[in-house]
């Protein structure tokens, strides 16, 4: 058995107790766990547009999908315009979504999403599981991790295996997948290079018995080198070495200074930051969803309620192989706050030419189609306060006290090229992908109010006795 995303989770729901007939599977962006991450949440952030409007697409008629009808072009303003979530039923569904009704029903890490969260029967590896991700999977990029991290806690008999691409959902069952936005990775084919070479001998030696059984654990395409690396088991060995945010913007492996340093920036519920470009198209039918998380994230430079850090440019090329985190240390003005952390990947000036003939310019558009400058982001993920301690109990932030926030950046492998820069971005909106947060602690976010929305000083430190920093998994040092 073998499917992506659904057909995915299909697959890999026979690792829980597979049929003696069941030769081998690939599981391949299956989901795992939705509160905790995957389609609907991002550890209890709820993904409002992609949770709403995919709950109505598979919901609203029983026979048919149905996207929902917007009435507003931009659905960021339309998000906007709704209000408080308690208007997505009073306004517009009025009910008639069941799973919407249990997503607002259970804002908590509560049994009713424990028993939905079958990955946690997984103790090991009990039939041959090739799984397969997305390193910008724009719908599932944690399911296959999490799938083969349980999986590893017993194969004997080395049946745990995953590949990761630079895909977005299910790229790498398209007719080719040679690029990803304006990112192209350097002549490969990377789709089927990966159906040829990786998931049909997968099969055959499963299946047939042809073949050799693979060598390796793990496999890549590694982004910045492009190229695929093999690896006797995920996460390979590395250094995890720290790149700190500095006073000023800075941001290096240098141990901060000591002293009381900070950035600080205003986080206001009513004009939030964009998760993609203005105007933002529905999230269903296709469109620009698939690619956003390769978007170039100048679109969000200057803002005030951003705090950027920025490195020198690199004078050799950064390994980052295996699982990456950021630790913060933040407060708030607030009693509870989201933060989002992004790693950014800055391409030099000069990087990419797009030539034109110089008599006439440029087409129309042709211009910002370089990699000049470009703002790739490798890592991006949200943390929410109130389930800082504990996501069966939310509990409210201390206003104005620096607390440590420890965030999860999955797993990735690319090649910080030689002369690029390192970014670091944080926020507390992500709209209309991520809800917005209050600001002010309340029972339920999704019974919150309209006079619940506050605006909030946020503050993040940058001293050696308050570090916030992004651990690295290091092949390289730098």
């Amino acid at each position: 058995m073998f499917g992506v995303s659904y057909d995915g989770l299909t697959s890999a729901m026979t690792l829980l107790r597979p049929h003696p007939a069941l030769k081998a599977i690939s599981e391949q962006a299956s989901p795992a766990d939705q509160w905790m991450n995957d389609d609907d949440h991002r550890y209890g952030a709820l993904r409002e547009s992609y949770a709403f409007e995919y709950a109505v697409l598979e919901q609203a008629d029983k026979n048919a999908n149905t996207n929902f009808a917007f009435e507003t072009y931009d659905t960021y303003q339309w998000y906007l315009d709704l209000g408080p979530l308690s208007n997505i039923n009073a306004k517009y569904l009025h009910g008639s979504i069941p799973y919407w009704n249990s997503t607002v029903q259970h804002p908590d890490y509560d049994t009713f999403w424990k028993d939905e969260a079958w990955v946690h029967q997984i103790h090991g590896a009990f039939v041959p599981n090739l799984n397969v991700a997305g390193f910008w999977d724009q719908e599932d990029p944690w399911g296959p991790w999490e799938i083969y991290r349980r999986s590893e806690l017993s194969d004997p008999n080395h049946f745990n295996f995953i590949v990761a691409g630079p895909w977005f959902h299910g790229q790498w069952h398209m007719p080719k997948a040679e690029s990803i936005g304006l990112l192209s990775f350097g002549g490969h084919d990377t789709a089927t290079e990966f159906r040829e070479r990786i998931e049909a001998p997968w099969f055959r030696y499963w299946l047939h018995g042809k073949g050799d059984r693979f060598p390796w654990e793990a496999s890549t395409f590694q982004t910045g080198s492009n190229a695929w690396r093999t690896y006797a088991t995920w996460p390979p060995p590395s250094t995890i070495t720290k790149l700190y945010l500095q006073a000023g913007g800075a941001l290096s492996f240098d141990a901060p200074r000591a002293g009381d340093s900070f950035v600080q920036y205003s986080s206001d519920p009513a004009h939030p930051v964009p998760y993609r470009e203005r105007p933002i198209s529905p999230t269903y039918p296709g469109g620009d969803w698939r690619r956003w998380e390769v978007a170039d994230q100048r679109f969000v430079d200057g803002r005030p309620d951003i705090a950027t850090w920025v490195s020198a440019p690199l004078d050799r090329d950064l390994t980052v192989t295996g699982e990456l985190s950021a630790n913060l240390v933040a407060s708030t003005s607030g009693s509870d706050s989201d933060f989002i952390v992004k790693l950014i990947d800055v391409f030099p000036e000069k990087a990419q030419a797009v030539p034109w003939a110089p008599e006439a310019g440029p087409a129309p558009g042709q211009y910002s189609q370089s990699l000049n400058g470009y703002q790739l982001p490798i890592a991006m993920e949200v943390r929410r306060g109130r389930y800082n301690k504990s996501y069966e109990h939310p509990q409210p932030l201390v206003p104005n006290e620096p607390t440590e926030f420890a965030i999860p950046l999955r797993s990735h492998d690319h090649v910080f090229l030689k002369g690029h820069r390192l970014m670091v971005q944080v926020q507390s909106t992500w709209f209309p992908v991520i809800d917005r947060n209050p600001q002010k602690f309340v029972p339920s976010i999704y019974e919150a109010k309209a006079e619940d929305f506050v605006i909030a000083t946020q503050r993040i430190y940058t001293s050696r006795e308050r570090p916030s920093y992004i651990a690295l998994p290091v092949v390289q040092n730098p």
